[in-house]
């Protein structure tokens, strides 16, 4: 997706296939706000939102790669815990693309894999697969591939506590914002990615 056009012809795509916004966004790593303006072309006239476009595939067609990324995950969240003397219990992968690296870390630590499906209706919403591990009475460290708006990691954060688990960290590949924590949970990327006005 080298220009524009090649971004609106793929949200197009996927706007035809029946995603929503907020799914479209996940799947070319931009904000809701940035497929709108993507899918409307900035009909009423407002220019495109500043946004940073995300893309890992050179990574993710090859497991190995994916194993590269998710040890340095495993070696931010080993150098966290150390340094808050904390424990984790689960490690939590954020459907679709926080999946691969979850299971890889609870791998490479040793600990439960929880898989939390968010809520395309409810934006700040989600469920966990009853296939992998619960939460209720354990530490969990939340792994996705890109924080946009923060409201995805958000609804995990909050069914996570409200499921009787306490999140203690998350951790995503790339880090599209100046966050430093999401609702007071740390927050640490391998990248750092922001525009610069």
């Amino acid at each position: 997706m080298k220009s524009i056009d090649a971004l609106v012809r793929k949200a197009m795509e996927f706007k035809e296939k029946g995603l929503s916004e907020k799914e479209i966004g996940d799947e070319l790593h931009l904000s809701p706000e940035t497929v709108t303006w993507l899918l409307t072309r900035g009909v009423r006239g407002e220019s495109p939102p500043q946004d940073i476009k995300i893309g890992w595939r050179s990574i993710g067609v090859f497991g190995s790669r994916m194993g590269f990324i998710a040890a340095a995950m495993t070696d931010v969240i080993l150098e966290e815990l150390e340094k808050r003397d904390l424990d984790v219990d689960s490690i939590l992968g954020i459907a679709i693309n926080g999946i691969p690296y979850a299971t890889l870390v609870s791998e490479d630590m040793g600990k439960e894999l929880v898989v939390f499906r968010p809520s395309h209706s409810r934006p700040e919403g989600g469920a966990f697969s009853s296939n992998y591990a619960g939460v209720d009475g354990k530490s969990v460290v939340i792994v996705d591939d890109v924080l946009s708006t923060g409201e995805t990691i958000r609804g995990a954060i909050r069914e996570t506590q409200e499921a009787g688990g306490q999140v203690i960290l998350t951790v995503v590949l790339v880090n599209k914002t100046d966050r430093d924590d999401v609702d007071g949970v740390p927050l640490r990327a391998l990248i750092r990615a922001r525009g610069i006005a």
